[in-house]
């Protein structure tokens, strides 16, 4: 048990207390943990928690990108107007496509923090806002309703109908976000590169010195956090049916609160896939429950803002330690 907690204390904190936080918004609502709000937790989380695992690649690599929502937005009307523009296209042709812009926005981030010597959020800062500017003036904040069909098409994996007529499903979504989670966890602990990633994140120099390619771990962890971005992309026009040039500006932080509660640590070299999960489902219970309750929106970013604080601040103390305190201050 002490060595789980050890090496898992972060996740099993966190656990307790999402947890605790159904329990009581089970009890104190009617709606929580029925089966169609619980699917729509789902659906509606998919495409951030498909933005996490991107994003704790990029954390455990000592970096942060702050510009992957709006890549994600840019990938979107490029997408948009190439496949139109090739008669419609289908799902082979969209996951290629949105993966390669999404990719390709991730490496222009890895080149100037590489060449240039810029730590990595100043460059996103200034990549999201040339982003997002050059989005809004090559689409004049117009939306594109016209779609291919097959873009937009629900593709449902599951549904139930309850007794009182209302149903529950979960969409194609769900399913490319857990195939995301599980690519990235077998990139991170199944595959060098991930061990080399830690390293890289944990002590930059002694990886170099080791013989870590640093060019290419930068770009494997900002193209990876673009990939993720790309495929994002495609997953939220198939929820929300259209293109909508400012729909996903300033969701970064509700991401990157997430990624830290699960674990990931801002100067990089730690952070687990089990972190990042429960970390995005704690902030999308939170905030569903909020709503539930009737609370003012304007309570979920003070709360999102005090986990971070505590996340950060109690990052570094160990269950295993506490409980072994009391354990000496009960013996004597």
């Amino acid at each position: 048990m002490s060595d789980f907690l050890r090496h898992r204390q972060v996740e099993f904190r966190l656990f307790v207390v999402l947890l605790l936080s159904c329990i009581a918004l089970g009890i104190t609502t009617d709606t929580f943990l029925t089966l169609g709000n619980l699917t729509s937790l789902l659906n509606n989380n998919s495409v951030n928690l498909i933005w996490a695992v991107g994003l704790l690649v990029v954390l455990i690599a000592g970096g942060i990108d702050i510009s992957f929502a709006v890549a994600s937005s840019v990938v979107q009307f490029v997408a948009a107007k190439v496949l139109i523009s090739l008669g419609g296209g289908n799902w082979v042709l969209g996951f290629l496509l949105c993966g390669s812009v999404g990719i390709l926005l991730g490496l222009i981030n890895a080149f100037f923090i590489h060449r240039f010597r810029i730590i990595s959020i100043v460059v996103t800062i200034a990549t999201f806002n040339v982003f997002f500017g050059l989005l809004m003036w090559l689409s004049r904040g117009r939306s594109i309703y016209a779609l291919p069909d097959w873009w937009t098409e629900r593709i449902i994996l599951f549904e139930h109908q309850s007794t009182d007529g209302t149903w529950s499903e979960l969409i194609l979504p769900v399913a490319v976000m857990a195939f995301c989670v599980g690519i990235t966890w077998l990139l991170i602990r199944r595959v060098n590169l991930g061990r080399q990633l830690y390293a890289f994140g944990d002590n930059p120099e002694g990886a170099r010195r080791a013989g870590v390619n640093i060019a290419a771990m930068q770009a494997l962890a900002f193209g990876w956090s673009g990939l993720m971005a790309g495929i994002a992309a495609l997953m939220q026009v198939n929820i929300v049916q259209e293109v909508v040039p400012n729909a996903l500006y300033g969701r970064e932080l509700e991401v990157l609160a997430a990624v830290v509660l699960g674990g990931a640590r801002l100067g990089g070299g730690k952070g687990t896939i089990t972190g990042c999960v429960l970390g995005v489902l704690f902030v999308a219970v939170m905030q569903n429950g909020l709503n539930l309750l009737g609370i003012s929106p304007f309570a979920f970013q003070m709360l999102i803002g005090a986990a971070i604080l505590v996340a950060i601040s109690t990052s570094n103390i160990s269950l295993g330690e506490l409980f072994a305190e009391r354990s000496r201050r009960q013996e004597t």
